[in-house]
């Protein structure tokens, strides 16, 4: 007898092109390094610089519900690839901007943020269409790996192409010809389509989850495990310069943490197959705690990467957990709760003017106390979900 996870459809010949969408979806993860190019080449301050985020992280906002009613009117995967189109325009429109065009990066980013809302709204959900339930927070894990290898290797490949190509901005075709590759890919595959939810999803079905204080509390979960990612991302190249390392050796600082977190991701996907992922909630963000605190006693570059690593792993799976426990809550609502998921991840341009406010009042610790801040509510959530009862607090 065939069994159910090999049907038309489902199965890893299907979830592997989602994969791939994962690592489009590691895009908005180069804000960070990006950044860190802009910020000098137009001559912005660091308050200025701050907003930049804000036009990929705002858009999860706005956009979010509008693409879970996306994903009920056209299906999940038309919606992932209309999404993909989006970015692959944003990709090679940032090759204009410049000195005296930093308009140009603005509104690509924008383009960037709105196609990386829809696809972080639809790609978990079409992943559930894919993999059995039990099984969800693991594969999502295995898509933060994904997504993770992208942002790691995102430091490295502006520094390869700015130094051996003469160009960082060559990173942007590179990335849109990846995002054409991987929508082709997933056009090609079939994927089970889902069953139309009754009555579709409109903005008051998504809202009215968030009357459930168990999702209310993942959906503030999310935003600031996304304020703490970004915050990293901004934080570790100034920690760097700080104590007076090269410009370009501070701008690989990321990558250090981008491959704590691919590390992570990829070990959280291999546990949750196995642990209960509330359980692991607490201990993992504990550890987040633990290293981002040492940061204020690091004195050299080493030991403050080695706190950067710890804090990291910590944070791998706190975006992960807190969607797959969601969702599995209520798994007949996926569309309007990875809706909400995703708008929660406007907490990345919430936290980088304070991070930006903050360091220019009370300098690099000042952006220690601000993450701590996210680590401290990660937490308290952790500790919230490991001692709920499955069906309470729905």
């Amino acid at each position: 007898m065939e069994m159910p996870e090999m049907r038309r459809g489902m199965g890893w010949m299907a979830l592997m092109p989602i994969l791939a969408g994962f690592f489009v979806m590691g895009f908005s993860d180069i804000i960070g390094t990006v950044m860190n190019q802009v910020k000098p080449e137009c001559g912005l301050s660091d308050t200025q610089a701050g907003f930049l985020p804000s036009m990929i992280f705002i858009w999860f906002f706005l956009v979010s519900i509008p693409a879970g009613i996306l994903c009920g009117r056209i299906g999940r995967k038309n919606t992932v690839l209309a999404s993909l189109g989006v970015t692959v325009f944003a990709m090679f429109l940032a090759l204009a901007g410049g000195p005296g065009r930093v308009w140009v990066y603005f509104v690509s980013f924008a383009l960037l943020g709105i196609g990386n809302t829809v696809i972080q709204a639809a790609l978990p959900a079409l992943m559930s269409n894919v993999v059995p339930q039990d099984q969800l927070t693991s594969r999502i894990s295995l898509g933060q790996f994904v997504k993770a290898v992208c942002a790691a290797l995102t430091p490295v490949f502006v520094y390869l192409t700015a130094k051996a190509m003469g160009n960082w901005k060559l990173l942007f075709p590179l990335y849109g010809t990846i995002t054409l590759v991987a929508a082709a890919w997933l056009w090609r595959t079939p994927v089970r389509r889902e069953e139309p939810a009754a009555g579709g999803v409109t903005f008051g079905s998504c809202l009215a989850q968030l009357g459930s204080p168990y999702i209310l509390a993942m959906t503030l979960g999310v935003f600031f495990s996304v304020g703490a990612d970004v915050g990293f991302g901004y934080t570790v190249p100034d920690y760097l310069r700080d104590m007076k390392v090269d410009a370009d050796v501070a701008g690989m600082g990321p990558t250090v943490y981008f491959i704590a977190k691919t590390a992570g991701a990829f070990i959280g996907a291999i546990l949750f197959a196995k642990a209960a992922p509330a359980k692991c909630f607490p201990w993992t963000v504990l550890l987040a705690v633990a290293g981002t605190a040492a940061m204020f006693f690091a004195r050299t570059p080493a030991l403050l990467l080695a706190c950067v690593f710890a804090a990291s792993l910590g944070l791998a799976n706190t975006f992960g957990m807190a969607m797959g426990l969601a969702i599995n809550r209520v798994p007949e609502k996926t569309n309007e709760i990875s809706s909400l998921m995703v708008m929660a991840i406007v907490g990345g341009a919430v936290v980088t003017p304070v991070l930006g406010w903050m360091q220019e009042r009370s300098g690099v610790n000042g952006l220690t106390w601000v993450l701590l801040a996210c680590e401290a509510y990660l937490l308290g959530l952790g500790i919230f979900a490991a001692v709920q009862k499955k069906g309470t607090l729905k």
